[in-house]
């Protein structure tokens, strides 16, 4: 008898751990499913560039599928109603999927289960978005961690489980598979994208990840990721979000390139393990303290007083910020990096969200809000855990004066202009010694460069001195509360 596999975020083949115990229990017999959920592409936060990378995903993963002589089953509609109507067309007797922790995702799946059983079909649901998950890894006392460190070193004692065998003879379908709908770009969704993501599917992360290793990026990433124009990172977070590859093939991929060099040469890899980790970190975070999806983690943090006193000057604040405007060389390149592709290198991420929260003295989840409209590897944990921990309401032992001085990280790590230059094409002509502040050229100096400011380029819209003492006096008054 046919069985479904639920495809949500694990768009692939390789490592697919429902996928694989469903093959290996109904081989020739697995119907895979995917659902365009309504009530998913309805939601206030959904990204154009999302919902693009989402649809290549799925046409690459309807590819992989008939090379192996099955295909993609896509419905659209509420995902219930569609898995319902596929067990009564199709006689399925069991539904399989990878389970996803965000809230909204439990409150679906433990709706879905509940109709399956009504309806005498067996649920099976399996552990594939992380590594461990919720209560896989907590303290001796049972508790959940909510410090990253001692998290950190819990989970690296535990023995990693191994990558799911793919039986690729049992994909074949023995038999006729049910009607499936074209897939729809996102422009018949509802969603025109003009940003230039990178390009989604399985296909695509494999060829990434190999890449990755290979130009010894990964053995390198401990003293190249926080440069802003180096090419130092993976640029695999979106395949993560989706799952068009598996987080126990990255892991597996750091721990055994580690294992080639001696232990003065591990820091690279042991880095990306620990960014690694980091993701699973806020997953079971969120898993614990639902609360935190909206709201602050530290609930002491909700008297603090976001805003500037004035309505108008926060949203001229949030407009500059969100355009690229702030006068702020290197604020104003990850924004419009962001704002142009659907994605911002890690380290700009923690300059823009300090600088929005600490700076700007503007509410963390606007920024939180802004990212996952625009992007493509928007996760709803990731985004929250490191909004929170820039706004030092969230999980953070590092007190609330940490404050990034965004020209010192301009400086540190965009040394020669190259990032802010690529991405802020009007300072193109600015001295090395002005590139981090150009509001400090003479006015002879911003003619001789083609850079006015206030007409070229803005003025700086904030003292970061003033603003920092601000927003100090906010949280020590905090702490005088308590």
């Amino acid at each position: 008898m046919p069985v479904l596999h639920w495809f949500r975020r694990d768009l692939r083949l390789t490592d697919n751990t429902a996928l694989s115990r469903a093959l290996a229990e109904q081989p020739g017999h697995v119907i895979p499913v995917f659902v365009l959920d309504d009530a998913l592409l309805r939601r206030r936060d959904v990204a154009p560039a999302r919902v693009k990378f989402l649809l290549q995903s799925l046409a690459d993963l309807d590819e992989r599928l008939r090379q192996r002589h099955s295909r993609l089953i896509v419905r659209r509609g509420d995902g219930q109603d569609q898995l319902l109507a596929l067990v009564r067309e199709t006689g399925a007797h069991a539904l399989y999927f990878n389970r996803d922790s965000t809230p909204f995702a439990r409150a679906r799946d433990a709706a879905v289960t509940t109709a399956m059983h009504g309806a005498g079909v067996r649920v099976e649901s399996h552990r594939d978005l992380t590594v461990f998950e919720g209560s896989d890894v907590l303290t001796q006392a049972g508790q959940p961690y909510t410090v990253f460190t001692p998290y950190k070193k819990a989970w690296l004692t535990r023995p990693r489980p191994l990558p799911a065998d793919l039986d690729e003879a049992a994909l074949r379908f023995d038999g006729p598979l049910p009607a499936t709908i074209d897939l729809p770009d996102e422009d018949a969704l509802g969603f025109a994208c003009t940003q230039r993501v990178q390009h989604g599917g399985e296909t695509v992360a494999l060829a990434l990840l190999r890449e990755f290793i290979k130009s010894r990026r990964l053995e390198n990433y401990a003293a190249q990721r926080d440069m802003l124009s180096e090419p130092g990172t993976s640029t695999l977070s979106p395949h993560l979000r989706f799952g068009t590859l598996s987080p126990r093939i990255c892991v597996r991929a750091a721990e055994d390139g580690a294992l080639t060099v001696d232990k003065a040469q591990r820091a690279g890899f042991d880095t990306w393990l620990s960014e690694l980790i980091w993701r699973e970190f806020y997953y079971q975070v969120l898993f614990h303290f639902p609360h935190a999806d909206k709201g602050n983690f530290k609930r002491n943090t909700d008297a603090l007083r976001w805003g500037n006193g004035n309505a108008e000057t926060d949203q001229r604040y949030f407009e500059a910020w969100c355009a690229g405007r702030t006068g702020y060389p290197v604020v104003d390149a990850a924004m419009r990096q962001l704002n142009a592709i659907g994605w911002m290198h890690n380290r700009a991420r923690m300059i823009v969200a300090s600088f929005l929260t600490k700076d700007l003295l503007l509410d963390w989840r606007l920024g939180e809000s802004y990212f996952m409209r625009q992007l493509v590897d928007g996760d709803p944990a990731s985004n929250n855990g490191g909004w929170q921990w820039a706004a030092s309401t969230g999980t953070d032992a590092q007190p609330y004066f940490r404050i990034f001085n965004p020209r010192l990280q301009s400086e540190r790590f965009d040394r020669d202009g190259v990032y802010i230059r690529r991405w802020v094409p009007e300072l193109c002509d600015v001295a090395d010694r002005h590139i981090h502040a150009p509001h400090e050229m003479t006015p002879l100096e911003q003619h001789a460069c083609k850079c006015v400011i206030g007409e070229h380029y803005p003025a700086p819209i904030i003292d970061h001195a003033v603003q920092k003492e601000k927003i100090l006096a906010r949280f020590k008054a905090l702490d005088s509360a308590r």
